[in-house]
């Protein structure tokens, strides 16, 4: 974080305001509810009112950190574009496409900064097919392995709470090399069906400690 940054994550807090916003009506002071009703301020228990101000005063702290992430974020992508570029012009060449999956380390090893690309993988209606062709393949076989073949799949093609499978768990069906046609279709039909939506890109960054084991440097408020 720069200090030009954090001169401005420290006056955003300075500058946050104790409590909700307030309306004036007739001297007055009234504060308005989650369902819109105008509250006077006398009326308030001081306890909700302190309340109020804690909760207003940590969401503008957050937001702070926040805003000065998001522009941290964009300018260490930018770093490591630049540099990208420039290690790919030692042999007249453009670096090109996505500046993902790579690993960049300091010249002691000391540190290692990280670029990976995730993404969003989605099955269209061909899934289901694939599924009928991989319950006729058990079907077809013999009973010996039909058991634990059908939990796999079963496992493979169950559902979470937002109706979505498991895209590793549908991937890991094609590590079978079953040698029968009905599976090899049906794995056809799981590469078919399967459409990349979107695409983000991650920076982490590892320290080695004493033990020689890059251990992330965390930039989530769980972890540190």
């Amino acid at each position: 974080m720069t200090n030009e940054h954090s001169a401005q994550a420290e006056q955003a807090l300075i500058d946050a305001q104790a409590g909700s916003p307030k309306t004036t009506i007739k001297g007055i002071d009234y504060m308005s509810d989650e369902k819109g009703r105008l509250i006077p301020v006398d009326a308030i228990k001081p306890i909700d009112l302190l309340r109020d101000e804690t909760v207003i005063n940590i969401t503008d702290r957050v937001k702070a950190l926040s805003s000065v992430m998001t522009k941290n974020k964009a300018q260490l992508f930018e770093l490591i574009r630049d540099f990208l570029e420039l290690s790919a012009s030692a042999y007249d060449t453009e670096y090109g496409g996505k500046k993902g999956n790579v690993s960049l380390t300091s010249f002691d090893g000391k540190y290692r900064v990280q670029i990976s690309v995730s993404d969003t993988i989605v099955f269209d209606e061909r899934l289901q097919v694939a599924k009928n062709l991989i319950d006729e393949c058990i079907g077809d076989w013999s009973a010996g392995s039909d058991t634990k073949i059908m939990t796999l799949v079963n496992d493979a093609f169950q559902v979470d709470k937002e109706g979505k499978v498991s895209t590793y768990r549908v991937l890991g069906l094609r590590r079978h090399n079953f040698d029968d046609p009905k599976w090899l279709d049906a794995m056809q039909a799981i590469s078919d069906a399967m459409q990349v939506t979107s695409s983000k890109e991650y920076i982490r960054v590892y320290e080695r400690n004493e033990h020689g084991k890059y251990v992330q440097i965390p930039l989530d408020f769980s972890k540190v």
